[in-house]
């Protein structure tokens, strides 16, 4: 998943990456309004963590503007946000959610339970009420991250399992290889031209040909399970 995570505080924001780093999530960090407001014009996240006392305004500020754009002049107006604040009033919530926020979490929170919120808000981003990501004999599991093919376990590294998610949840619709590495990589990322192709060579020798098909020149898809 990609994530921004709008945060002035240096601490928790180093430790986020690090934590969803670890889960295979690609994290951008923006620390003001502003830096978050062009990191959303320029590019698609999966996902917006959005503190809301921020230096040069209140977060709620870019959470509006997020929902009242117009829908072509963001790359995805339609972005979840979960509000991470240290607000705990009930109108604070109230008011986050009110302007467009998707969830809304209190600081401290514990790591795990904001990763489970994260993705919940991916699946109903994606329009599923599933845990897990079934294709045939595949089960995907994203909050384990593990790989089951036939009931046996497939190890895969942490991109692997990303591309393979990603083309999972967009089935059976094609993904360009800018729009897989758009979901896999941050803005320090070094990324091999041929990252993508590597990627999805290495998922099918583990996986079968089958399982991600190419259409040339566009991209690659996970058919429907019945092969259309």
């Amino acid at each position: 998943m990609r994530v921004l995570v709008v945060e002035d505080d240096e601490r928790i924001a180093s430790g986020l990456a690090a934590h969803l780093g670890r889960q295979g999530h690609a994290v951008d960090h923006a620390a003001t309004l502003a830096a978050g407001w062009a990191a959303l014009r320029g590019e698609p996240f999966d996902l917006v963590l959005l503190d809301l006392g921020l230096p040069d305004g209140d977060g709620g500020t870019l959470l509006a503007r997020l929902r009242a754009a117009p829908a072509e002049s963001l790359p995805d107006p339609h972005t979840p946000v979960l509000v991470m604040t240290a607000r705990d009033e009930v109108a604070s919530r109230i008011a986050a959610l009110d302007l467009g926020a998707d969830d809304y979490v209190t600081k401290p929170f514990d790591p795990d339970e904001l990763a489970a919120r994260m993705r919940a808000l991916r699946r109903r981003a994606a329009g599923r009420s599933q845990a897990l990501l079934r294709h045939g004999d595949l089960v995907l599991d994203p909050a384990a991250r593990t790989a089951l093919r036939a009931g046996e376990p497939v190890a895969l590294s942490s991109r692997e399992f990303a591309v393979l998610q990603a083309l999972l949840e967009a089935r059976p619709r094609v993904l360009s290889r800018q729009q897989i590495e758009a979901a896999l990589y941050n803005w320090d990322s070094a990324l091999d031209s041929n990252a993508i192709e590597v990627h999805v060579h290495h998922l099918r020798k583990k996986l079968g040909e089958g399982v991600i098909r190419t259409l040339r020149g566009v991209g690659y898809f996970v058919p429907d399970a019945d092969g259309g």
